[in-house]
């Protein structure tokens, strides 16, 4: 895999620019729009059934340590699968992914929403996640590809890191509007509205982007994936079963075991999913530094 840093020079035009022209502002702020909704759509799921879960638990009959992964089956598949992500938009294209994933998350947001039982839900819940993880990476790579200019790709990222910082907070006040007025499954259901006016307008206001030759590194996903759903667990259950039993002990060492079969696969494989060199001091490498980042240069 290259490493290619510097200004995103890479990317395919949008379609609503055309050589030559003025760009059509519109219909950049339409496709920087969807993106940004999709980016606050994924980090809204990360906390907006919080509020919810007392209902959840009594409707589903949830014991008290299974209830936690209402929001852990979520958080860990959007997490351990994120460098998985980007990696997959660098081969198979940006756009194809970014819809490919926003798909998975309106559709696990719907059969959440509709979950009979606690085990459907946990599942349902572990693959919007999923499907969260394939769109997220994409986000701020395709946001450089619409935005018309530098002042807009500006602006752009930096109502990224608007949406980012506030979608966890929005998340617990929508989710107690929500499950007070209506129901703690519309704390899911909502994302499905939104999610199929994204999928509707993406391909024709969202840039498309130009594929990258490469391997898939499966063996840094699982082992990230697994590190992170061990220590998870275990750390979710040492205050029931204590910090000395055998579940706890065991959750930590399996996690900090393939956290260590990562880090090895990462700096042996030749397309890594992080290069282990971002790792390394900002101050050794400062001269070095670009202004703009590829998603590829991360992943």
């Amino acid at each position: 895999m290259s490493s290619t840093v510097g200004p995103v020079a890479d990317e395919a035009p949008a379609p609503h620019l055309v050589a030559g022209q003025p760009p059509a502002r519109r219909g950049a702020t339409i496709g920087i729009a969807i993106l940004l909704l999709v980016q606050l759509m994924i980090i809204l799921d990360s906390t907006i059934v919080n509020v919810a879960l007392p209902g959840i638990a009594s409707d589903l009959h949830f014991g008290a340590a299974s209830l936690s992964w209402v929001l852990n089956g979520y958080v860990l598949a959007y997490g351990g699968l994120l460098l998985l992500g980007g990696r997959l938009g660098d081969v198979l294209g940006r756009r194809q992914m970014f819809v490919i994933g926003l798909a998975v998350f309106t559709l696990f947001s719907l059969l959440s929403g509709l979950a009979p039982s606690a085990g459907l839900l946990v599942a349902a819940r572990a693959l919007q996640g999923v499907g969260g993880a394939l769109a997220a990476p994409q986000v701020l790579a395709l946001l450089t590809a619409n935005a018309p200019n530098d002042a807009a790709r500006n602006r752009a990222i930096a109502l990224f890191s608007s949406m980012s910082a506030i979608g966890g907070t929005l998340g617990y006040v929508l989710g107690g509007l929500l499950t007070d007025v209506a129901s703690w499954r519309w704390t899911l259901f909502i994302n499905v509205p939104l999610g199929i006016i994204a999928l509707a307008t993406a391909r024709r206001y969202v840039a498309k982007t130009p594929r990258r030759h490469g391997r898939f590194d499966f063996v840094g996903a699982v082992s990230a994936t697994g590190a992170a759903v061990a220590l998870v667990w275990a750390l979710t259950g040492a205050p029931d079963h204590g910090w000395g039993s055998a579940q706890t002990i065991l959750g930590l060492v399996a996690g900090a075991a393939l956290l260590g079969v990562f880090f090895v696969a990462e700096s042996r494989v030749p397309h890594p999913l992080l290069h282990l060199g971002l790792l390394k001091s900002p101050s050794s490498s400062r001269r070095d530094r670009p202004h703009f980042w590829t998603c590829e240069s991360i992943f």
